[in-house]
């Protein structure tokens, strides 16, 4: 058994751990725990970038964790993204009271929870991961004990996070008893071994494991937690809980549904369909109606994830049967992927935009809060209308290069209607991205109006974040031949 496959998590764990006993024993030495909370997240991205461009595929405990290019790719995306969230969050957070050992670690159990969500190779271990990552979070929601909003939305997130949960382990055991293993490699060959009698047991396994999916991912109709714990919720942990956990959401979707329900693709394949529609369409027709800005970008949020479930769903031709390693396949999860990871860096940009103009006895919640930014502060209006104009899909920024290739990957898979309808809603989607632009540009500043004071090591982080929304855009190509190398040695593998 080789566990060294696991150092990264290993890492987390140890420095999660330390950190506690370190803020306990030096609580006046709190900067020092969060600079190794950085440098703990950094060295696990180290580790897992060093896997990049291995060809190897590596299992450890007994074949329930496995490290490969499509882990590495994420997990190290996901610790880039939970260090970026620290690092935006640290002046918010110290304004009210949050700054202690306990944020820190429970941030780092986030970071553990998605890594072992993401490389998990039995059912059994991703619902200990998801739940890791849950509770985790959980208690950040609920951690701001002074604020009747905070303690609501985490009551909320728990209820439905739990309901969630369930879903996806009953699901679980309706796979086993049909199949009898939990491993996701087995299970796939099981699947399409299964007897006749057993088929309706597979088949409802799966709806339930699409719709715990669902559920974390917050797709239309189980979207009602996203604008509740989004509002409610500290903004720094909305950060987190926005950006980071859609990089594990993808990498449980592929394991669970093409590497082991690859044999009922069509079941799964139409349930991700309409989700898809149903996501883009509420999404981007609420968010219209919103004044809140964690309420819009919540919305906002739940229609990417139908743009993200429209690749997903591309990855069967129409009328084809399911076929592992086909050109749609890897197409459509590598555009699947490439939009993950640049949607969660884009909302890292735009919450931490927000939590910079944060302040001590004033949150930054309202669009009516970022009138005139332009003019109090042009660099972070700046920056704030690059990941508007991103999340809108307009050139030459990163999200229209994620939208062109999910695009791609539905033509290519014969469904031209669910390109147009995606259009179609992307252009709604685009008034009100463009209406916090006007807003920062056109309107005048508030009475509330105060100059930006934020950490310089927060505004470097945000200017760098801003600017490879930029990059990226313009030169795509390295990241999404990253995420197609993945995809293809995944499932090669």
């Amino acid at each position: 058994m080789n566990v060294f496959l696991a150092a990264p998590e290993i890492a987390l764990l140890t420095a999660a751990c330390a950190i506690l006993l370190f803020d306990a024993f030096l609580p006046q030495r709190r900067q020092v725990a969060y600079a190794l909370t950085l440098l703990s997240l950094g060295v696990a991205a180290v580790l897992n970038f060093s896997l990049l461009g291995g060809d190897a595929v590596g299992y450890a405990f007994g074949g329930m964790y496995v490290t490969d290019a499509m882990s590495a790719l994420l997990k190290v995306f996901a610790y880039l993204t939970v260090g970026l969230a620290l690092v935006y969050a640290q002046g918010y957070v110290r304004d009210r009271g949050m700054w202690q050992g306990e944020f820190l670690t429970l941030a780092l159990f986030v970071a553990l929870g998605l890594s072992v969500m993401i490389s998990a190779n039995n059912l059994l271990l991703i619902y200990l991961g998801l739940e890791l990552q849950a509770l985790a979070l959980y208690a950040l929601v609920g951690l701001r004990r002074d604020h009747a909003r905070a303690t609501e939305a985490a009551m909320k997130y728990f209820i439905l996070g739990a309901l969630a949960s369930g879903f996806l382990l009953y699901g679980m055991s309706m796979l086993y008893g049909a199949t009898g293993t939990l491993d996701i490699n087995a299970l796939g060959q099981a699947v399409a071994k299964t007897r006749p009698d057993m088929k309706m047991a597979l088949v409802l396994g799966t709806v339930f494991i699409v719709a715990g999916l669902a559920f974390k991912l917050g797709a239309v109709p189980f979207h009602m937690w996203v604008p509740d714990v989004y509002h409610g919720a500290p903004t720094a942990v909305t950060l987190l809980i926005g950006s980071a956990p859609k990089l594990a959401a993808f990498a449980i979707a592929y394991r669970m549904l093409v590497e082991g329900l690859l044999p009922v693709a069509v079941d799964w394949q139409q349930m991700l369909l309409v989700l898809a529609v149903g996501s883009l369409a509420l999404g981007n027709l609420v968010a219209i109606a919103q004044t809140n800005l964690k309420r819009m970008l919540a919305y906002s949020t739940i229609g990417q994830v139908g743009f993200l479930l429209l690749a997903m769903a591309s990855g069967i031709v129409a009328g084809a049967s399911p076929a592992l390693n086909t050109l749609a396949t890897v197409n459509a999860w590598s555009a699947g992927m490439f939009y993950a990871i640049t949607y969660a860096l884009t909302a890292l940009v735009a919450f931490g935009v927000m939590l910079l103009l944060a302040r001590a006895g004033h949150e930054c919640e309202e669009i009516a809060d970022l009138a005139g930014l332009n003019k109090r502060s042009p660099w972070l209006a700046g920056v704030m209308a690059v990941a508007m104009f991103s999340l809108a899909g307009i050139p030459p920024l990163v999200g229209f290069y994620g939208k062109l290739v999910v695009l791609q990957a539905l033509l290519g898979a014969g469904y031209l209607w669910l390109a147009v309808a995606a259009v179609l809603f992307s252009l709604i989607g685009a008034y009100y991205y463009l209406r916090v632009v006007k807003v920062m540009y056109f309107d005048a500043p508030g009475d509330g109006a105060a100059p930006l004071a934020a950490a310089q090591d927060a505004r470097v982080a945000l200017l760098v974040n801003g600017a490879a929304l930029l990059v990226l855009g313009i030169f795509p190509q390295g990241l999404m031949a990253l995420c197609t190398q993945a995809t293809v040695k995944a499932l090669g593998g």
